[in-house]
């Protein structure tokens, strides 16, 4: 069983989960030849003050 985890800043809407949910498990099933009913998606966000890229925090960065 298939899980992926997708990892964003907060601000999606529900719909746009829903939608980019279904669009990886689509994908997900044509190339990994599994079921939809087995394929996890888990949507985690993280907020900017707790996310860094190259030592700066997202919150600090332009």
């Amino acid at each position: 069983m298939p899980i992926i985890r997708v990892e964003m800043w907060p601000g999606r809407t529900q719909q746009q989960k829903a939608d980019l949910a279904r669009a990886i498990t689509d994908d997900v099933v044509r190339i990994a030849k599994t079921s939809p009913e087995a394929t996890i998606v888990i949507f985690s966000e993280t907020s900017k003050e707790d996310w860094a890229e190259g030592g700066v925090l997202a919150s600090d960065a332009g």
